[in-house]
């Protein structure tokens, strides 16, 4: 809990801004899953308990059909909502996004199992017992388990109440990078200086500045020579019996005209790195969705033949064809 931004810096970027919270990614929140049963066993320590009273039992579970035997399932459940579950024999860190180099998500969560390890050595080494160290840790960190559905719309209010961060965003989450206590975290760690670390956040604001600023160029170049050009051969097939164009004409003029307004915005951009993240972020981006709308919806208007690039069926359904 003490280093949950640093943690979500490791898995921001443009591409998995879409996936977290959908497609069965875990919600921007960064919790802890480590089952129901780990989790009462924290709580007991916590209360006085002993360490070494937590047994890892597999249980049965049932499939459902009488005509079949329960199978023996995991010790806990895997959790998908959940960014950091137990799942039987290993933690998982399913945040991370497809396309990412797993190195620096590797390295964070390092950093913070050494900051963990640190910082109960030091309890110790204070005087205290191992259990009581444990247990103060346990104590002082007990927020960030979460065994419930993280899709459920209670529980980013529940989490905020818990002093978890909801970085939703990339630029959100690179704000929190290069804070004072991750500094110094690295540099006792002997990971990166002061100016490495400032360093990364540029790299990461570079890499989200320019992965949006293609995506928005290549949207409005796809609708100008793709689109457009589409759109007024479809018209041309109903001139002759006007009655039957339906609402393409007035569809397909909003796709020009919000194109044009997302090409307007995307000479507006800032040039300061993180005004230029948070412009792409909270303006291009729903401008962009906004484009999208209009184009999804004339693609169930646009005779088949003329559509300009694949469209959702061919992709999805291309191997019957």
């Amino acid at each position: 809990m003490q280093y949950n931004e640093m943690l979500r810096c490791a898995v921001a970027h443009a591409g998995n801004d879409h996936r977290l919270g959908a497609q069965e990614a875990p919600p921007a929140i960064i919790s802890l899953y480590p089952g129901t049963g780990f989790e009462a066993h924290v709580d007991a320590v916590i209360a006085g308990g002993p360490l070494n009273e937590f047994k890892a039992e597999k249980k049965k579970q049932s499939t459902g059909a009488k005509a079949s035997m329960d199978v023996e399932a995991n010790v806990e459940d895997r959790n998908r909502t959940a960014p950091f579950p137990f799942c039987g024999n290993r933690y998982e860190f399913r945040a991370v996004g497809s396309s990412q180099n797993c190195s620096f998500p590797v390295m964070i969560c390092n950093t913070i199992m050494a900051a963990g390890m640190s910082a109960l050595s030091d309890k110790i080494e204070g005087g205290k017992s191992a259990r009581d160290a444990v247990a103060e840790m346990y104590k002082t960190n007990r927020q960030v388990i979460f065994t419930g559905n993280g899709y459920s719309a209670e529980w980013p209010a529940e989490a905020a109440k818990r002093g978890l961060s909801n970085l939703n965003t990339t630029p959100k989450a690179i704000k929190h990078w290069a804070s004072d206590k991750n500094i110094k975290l690295f540099e006792k760690l002997g990971i990166s200086s002061e100016e490495e670390t400032k360093a990364r956040a540029e790299v990461m604001y570079e890499a989200y500045n320019t992965t949006l600023g293609i995506e928005a160029s290549t949207m409005i170049d796809m609708v100008n020579t793709g689109f457009l050009p589409a759109f007024a051969k479809d018209l041309s097939l109903y001139k002759d019996a006007p009655e039957l164009a339906g609402g393409r004409k007035v569809l397909y003029s909003k796709v020009k005209a919000e194109t044009e307004k997302l090409a307007k915005i995307m000479q507006d951009v800032p040039h300061d790195m993180e005004k230029e993240a948070d412009y792409l972020c909270d303006i291009v981006k729903p401008q962009m969705a906004a484009v999208r709308g209009l184009v999804d919806e004339a693609e169930g208007l646009l005779e088949k033949a003329l559509y300009p690039y694949p469209n959702y069926e061919s992709m999805i359904y291309h191997h019957h064809h």
